[in-house]
C-alpha cells in the first residue's frame, strides 16, 4: 500500500485531494492541516509520498520539506500549490523536493505525478517548464550577485505583481485583494527592491523577461 500524506491548511483542498487518491486500489491518503502536528508525528508515521502546500502559516513548505527529509531521507515530497513556482524553483530543488503538483491537476495528473515520484522520475507542468526556460535564458550575473531566478516573492507579492500587470491602480488592487492601500504600497516597495527597479514599468519589464508573472498574464 502506498501511503500518502497531504499537508494543506485548507481542509476542503486536502479532503478533495484525499478523495481522488483513495480511489486507487493501492493508495491510501491522510490529511493534516496543522504543520505542528505533522512535525510531531514525523518519527511515528512514515509515508511514501508527501504532498505539501507551499504557503502555510507557521512553517512554509520549504522548511517542512527539510524537516521531513532530516527524519526520513528517502521520503518523496511533492510541492502542492496553486501558485506559479518559477521564482521559488532553485530554493525548492535545493531543499530536496521530488517534484511539483498543481492544485488544479486532474485525478489522472495527480496519480501520475505520485507514481513518477516513486520511480524517482519528475513530471514538470508545461507552463512551469516554459517559465524556467525564460529564467535560464536570462543574462548571467557576476559571482556573488543574486540572479532573478533566485528571487523569492511571497504569495502576496506575487498576487500584487500580477494585479499591477493588469494596469490596476493601488486603490483598485487594494479592493481586489482585500488589503489597505498602505499595505499594497509597502509590498510594492519590497517588490521593487527585490527586482532592483524604481517603477512599475521597470518591474513589469523585468518580471516578464524572467518569467515572474502568471503565464496567462504573460501571454496577453
Amino acid at each position: 500500500m502506498i501511503n500518502v500524506l497531504i499537508v494543506d491548511d485548507h481542509p476542503a483542498v486536502g479532503e478533495g485531494t484525499k478523495a481522488m487518491i483513495d480511489q486507487e486500489e493501492d493508495m491510501r491518503a491522510d490529511v493534516l492541516s496543522d504543520v505542528e502536528e505533522v512535525i510531531g508525528n514525523l518519527k511515528e508515521e512514515v509515508y511514501a509520498i508527501y504532498l505539501i502546500d507551499l504557503y502555510m502559516p507557521k512553517v512554509n513548505g520549504v522548511e517542512l520539506t527539510k524537516m521531513i527529509l532530516q527524519v526520513n531521507p528517502d521520503a518523496k515530497i511533492l510541492i502542492y500549490t496553486g501558485f506559479d513556482l518559477v521564482s521559488h524553483y532553485n530554493l525548492l530543488i535545493e531543499a530536496g523536493i521530488s517534484g511539483f503538483m498543481s492544485k488544479t491537476a486532474t485525478q489522472e495528473q495527480l496519480i501520475t505525478g505520485i507514481r513518477c515520484a516513486l520511480r524517482e522520475e519528475v513530471v514538470i507542468p508545461l507552463h512551469l517548464l516554459k517559465q524556467l526556460r525564460r529564467v535560464n535564458a536570462g543574462p548571467s550575473t557576476s559571482e556573488g550577485e543574486q540572479s532573478l531566478g533566485d528571487i523569492i516573492l511571497s504569495s502576496k507579492e506575487q498576487q500584487i505583481l500580477d494585479e499591477v500587470s493588469k494596469g490596476l491602480t493601488n486603490n483598485a488592487i487594494a479592493i481586489n485583494l482585500s488589503m489597505s492601500q498602505r499595505t499594497i504600497e509597502y509590498h510594492l516597495t519590497k517588490i521593487f527592491t527585490k527586482l532592483g527597479v524604481g517603477s512599475r514599468t521597470e518591474a513589469l519589464l523585468k518580471a516578464r523577461e524572467y518569467g515572474l508573472l502568471s503565464m496567462q498574464l504573460m501571454d496577453t
